[in-house]
């Protein structure tokens, strides 16, 4: 097998994914890389959806990258570098590719992007356990992945997927996302469990691996991405951000664990 070689610069590199379409994934993805900018953080988000590439209306960016000595220079937006086929194909034509063409383009999003010196680059997959997911495992070694949720059963029949084929491929799971994980009702405050609840901890608990987060079913999150508006760009502590913020926090600290254990135990020679 040959040697992944990393991406130069990048000191964490970080898949999220998720086995169905629907939950949230880029509306999760998009937040957590603002989030991360905002705690002060280097941050870069590449777009690997390729044919539902959302990440250049839910950042409101409609640019066209250019190329210096052959490098493609990413967009920026909220502190967070970006690289989207959505940059590159703008409007409602569709891609219609087949896997060596996958391969080719996440390659270049990779290798062809200059991406500079980087605390994170996040990678927002498309759905499922196809194509560009493999391209991207073959490719660079990960830090690990985060797997995105919904407490439905049906939603977590698929996540499960996700997980077994990151711990397949060897790539570590950094935690579990339950998106639209409650509903508080604006008239009453009252905690409406509106696709059922805590499955994606109980998944988490049961698959021995982390849980990162829980994010509401709320209005303004549904808005801040619709209007390029990403909730996390509010304060720390603003109550639709928190969950952003938390997540992006473990998340940090599960990714040093994760570079910690990777690079093996460490010797200390005394005099």
């Amino acid at each position: 097998m040959p040697v992944k070689q990393p991406i130069p610069g990048v000191q964490n590199l970080i898949a999220i994914g998720s086995g169905k379409g629907g939950v949230g994934k880029t509306t999760v993805s998009v937040n957590l890389a603002i989030a991360l900018a905002q705690l002060g953080h280097k941050v870069g988000l590449m777009d690997a959806d390729v044919y539902g590439p959302n990440v250049p209306l839910m950042t409101g960016l409609r640019a066209t990258p250019h190329a210096i000595n052959e490098r493609i220079q990413p967009l920026e937006k909220y502190g967070v570098k970006l690289m989207s086929m959505g940059f590159l194909n703008p409007g409602d034509k569709p891609l219609v590719w087949r896997g060596p063409m996958l391969h080719s383009v996440i390659q270049q999003f990779l290798r062809g992007v200059d991406w500079g010196e980087l605390d994170y680059l996040l990678i927002d997959l498309p759905p499922g356990t196809g194509d560009v997911q493999l391209s991207l495992i073959q490719s660079a070694p990960l830090t690990g992945a985060v797997v995105v949720t919904t407490p439905s059963d049906v939603s977590l029949e698929d996540a499960r997927k996700a997980v077994n084929m990151f711990e397949q491929v060897r790539v570590p799971i950094l935690g579990i996302v339950e998106n639209m994980s409650y509903l508080l009702c604006p008239h009453c405050s009252e905690r409406i469990d509106v696709f059922s609840h805590g499955g994606g901890r109980r998944t988490a608990q049961n698959m021995n691996v982390h849980f990162l987060a829980e994010v509401p079913l709320a209005p303004d999150i549904r808005i801040g991405g619709d209007s390029g508006k990403p909730v996390a760009t509010r304060e720390k502590d603003d109550p639709q951000a928190a969950s952003f913020f938390k997540m992006a926090e473990d998340l940090i600290a599960r990714a040093a664990e994760e570079s910690k254990a990777a690079s093996g135990p460490s010797i200390t020679i005394e005099d």
